[in-house]
């Protein structure tokens, strides 16, 4: 494993992500695609390439799915909330057994809110799609001026009802959905490379492309032969 997939990905002003651990290699997929005819190797080589390539071409996603990774992400609550509906690669069955993927998620119940998003350059909205933003806004110091008052009445609020002895688990209902949040998840290579295939692409909110390209980075270091492969497969 290569320690440099381990470094922290520093994402917008105050995000991250950050792999903690993984299950398998490169190696594991062959392997696991092999078991078929009783075979096994301990070292990755051309062949080996060659048959990662051929399952990521034609979606042979079970021995890819024997890969997994754990990551620890600091993202805004509004990127969090579409991430959370990537599902492909991951079973979500209430009546499976066996889980490949998990989420934790910081408890607002528990801790205080303490830090926001703000944009580096406020994007003006598409004219041909509804849910897109192109370009940047002329009043750039306007909208961070009223952007900034907006957190600030926000938080100001909000430690007031702390400060009243509201509890954590009300109070945090005011606040705006760019408060960072922190999660823990860990999901198979299938799931993480199907988030970053879509939310990679240029029609994606730019917040979270940022995301998708820090993992992209993370698992072409951790898992370099299977990612490229896969990737090789994007149209």
């Amino acid at each position: 494993m290569n320690v440099l997939a381990y470094k922290k990905h520093e994402v917008l002003d105050k995000g991250f992500v950050e792999l903690v651990d993984t299950l398998g290699s490169d190696l594991t997929v062959v392997n696991s695609a092999r078991v078929s005819f009783g075979k096994r190797k301990d070292v990755f080589d051309n062949s080996d390439r060659r048959l990662v390539k051929y399952l990521a071409k034609y979606k042979h996603f079970s021995p890819i799915r024997h890969i997994q990774a754990q990551f620890h992400i600091k993202a805004p609550e509004f990127v969090m909330r579409q991430w959370y509906k990537h599902v492909v690669g991951i079973e979500t069955s209430s009546n499976s057994s066996v889980k490949d993927h998990a989420w934790n998620e910081i408890s607002g119940r528990y801790v205080e809110v303490e830090d926001y998003y703000t944009p580096s350059v406020f994007r003006q909205q598409s004219e041909d799609n509804k849910q897109a933003t192109e370009g940047a806004i002329n009043e750039q110091d306007s909208a961070r001026h009223h952007w900034e008052q907006a957190i600030y009445h926000a938080k100001e609020q909000y430690w007031k009802l702390l400060n009243m002895g509201v509890g954590k688990e009300q109070a945090r209902a005011i606040l705006p959905l760019n408060q960072y949040t922190e999660v823990y998840w860990t999901a198979s290579f299938q799931a993480v490379m199907n988030f970053i295939e879509l939310r990679y692409e240029k029609t994606a909110q730019w917040e979270i492309q940022q995301y998708a390209i820090a993992l992209l980075d993370i698992m072409s270091l951790a898992f370099p032969e299977t990612t490229k492969a896969w990737k090789d497969t994007w149209k």
